[in-house]
């Protein structure tokens, strides 16, 4: 599939994840994001107030990174969350990620084309 690169000034997939106290599986779901074979997405993570080291490892995730926008809260719990998130969102889709799954590389791909 053609990827619609960043080229374009809005992405057209804004992944979102609310993380609360997730630290022992954040790197290795937002890596599976970040390693998305479909490139035109923003990804949303909003901390939920955690109390570990959760946030501290979002921003080193982030770094050289901007399609990582994070957003730091206090505790609201999840529906909230990702309301939130959602108003924060800037692309036509919305695609949800937990803070402790794992994406397949291709999973935005596909359901980009599928829509």
């Amino acid at each position: 599939m053609k990827n619609m690169t960043d080229g374009n000034k809005e992405p057209l997939v804004s992944i979102i994840m609310s993380v609360y106290n997730g630290s022992q599986y954040l790197f290795d779901a937002v890596n599976s994001i970040l390693n998305q074979t479909y490139s035109n997405f923003e990804f949303i993570i909003v901390d939920d107030g955690s109390t570990d080291f959760s946030y501290e490892l979002i921003k080193k995730l982030s770094e050289n990174n901007n399609k990582i926008k994070i957003f730091k809260r206090s505790h609201f719990g999840l529906a909230n969350s990702l309301n939130f998130a959602i108003s924060k969102s800037t692309g036509k889709y919305i695609a949800r990620m937990d803070a402790d799954d794992i994406s397949k590389e291709m999973r935005i791909e596909k359901q980009v084309e599928y829509l």
